[in-house]
């Protein structure tokens, strides 16, 4: 499967879900249809992942400059709770 946007990618993904949760595919279909999902699902999350390491945040350091740094979850958590209790 070619990589498929994010939107569309999702979009088809949630028409797979409903589909299946309607529970009236033949055996075989269910299961082709789950397979897409799959995969779907598997895209999906391939796009995230690859926005994830993308994401830059910016940090203030001394006298005021600017500097990116990767992102990363814990180090935002920390400082997020720093400036909440300072």
């Amino acid at each position: 499967m070619a990589q498929l946007k994010f939107e569309t990618a999702l979009k088809r993904l949630e028409k797979t879900v409903q589909s299946l949760e309607r529970g009236d595919l033949p055996l075989e279909e269910a299961l082709k249809v789950f397979e897409e999902g799959v995969r779907l699902s598997k895209s999906c999350m391939k796009t995230l992942s690859e926005a994830e390491k993308k994401v830059e945040i910016l940090i203030e350091g001394k006298k005021g400059a600017r500097k990116s740094q990767a992102f990363s979850g814990k180090k935002l958590k920390k400082e997020t709770e720093d400036a909440l209790s300072g």
